[in-house]
């Protein structure tokens, strides 16, 4: 049985760091599976936090770099839950990389993963609803309803 339903706020999840030589290509840009990594693990932390269940990733909505990360940028993965299904839950990861000697930031990317509850036998396991608190969240919500749509609808013609 799941809880009636959990806030938004309860979940969000921040994560910092500062890129290295070890997280870098010869031409000093981070590697972009590196950042797909760490947002995988913040948007992790949010559907744990939400569900309090071990999850599984079972998505991943495509993930467009709009501008490089550079070794010595303090990268940030801003993580908040955007929709919540029967047993799933689709986080938003807001990527910013900050350059600490001039303060200047830079949002880099935006992606959206999904993740499934598991309970102690390894099943989908029903997840707590939504409660959204203001029309900022209810749009949130609505717009990751229609993504999970799409989804579905690509799963069901085999895209």
């Amino acid at each position: 049985m799941t809880e009636p339903g959990k806030y938004i706020r309860d979940s969000r999840a921040i994560i910092s760091q500062v890129m290295l030589p070890t997280d870098a290509n010869v031409t000093g840009n981070v590697h972009g599976g590196m950042i797909m990594k760490m947002a995988d693990d913040a948007g992790a932390i949010v559907a744990v936090r939400h569900s309090r269940r071990i999850v599984v990733t079972v998505a991943v909505d495509s993930i467009t770099f709009l501008s490089p990360i550079y070794v010595g940028n303090l990268v940030t993965f801003t993580a908040t839950l955007s929709y919540v299904g029967r047993t799933s839950m689709e986080v938003e990861v807001l990527v910013e990389a900050e350059d600490l000697l001039t303060g200047e930031k830079t949002h880099t990317n935006t992606a959206y993963l999904v993740y499934v509850a598991l309970d102690e036998h390894g099943r989908p396991s029903e997840v707590p609803p939504l409660i959204p608190e203001t029309d900022e969240e209810r749009e949130r919500i609505a717009n990751g309803r229609k993504r999970q749509e799409a989804r579905l609808s690509r799963r069901r013609e085999g895209i």
